[in-house]
């Protein structure tokens, strides 16, 4: 399944006045990697201009 988004990234500083980045990802996107609240680590690889997720 091939699925394209426009999706915003959060951008929010820290006490100690670092920048900290979050990005929210669709549910269905989760479920379809099988990612659950009980497993739910993943791999993060940065591939030049990507970024992949995995679940571990």
């Amino acid at each position: 399944m091939k699925d394209t988004r426009s999706l915003k990234i959060i951008f929010g500083k820290g006490g100690s006045g670092s920048t900290t980045t979050r990005l929210t990802l669709p549910i269905t996107y989760i479920k379809q990697l099988g990612i659950t609240p009980e497993e739910r680590d993943v791999i993060v690889e940065l591939d030049e201009d990507k970024i992949i997720i995995k679940k571990k």
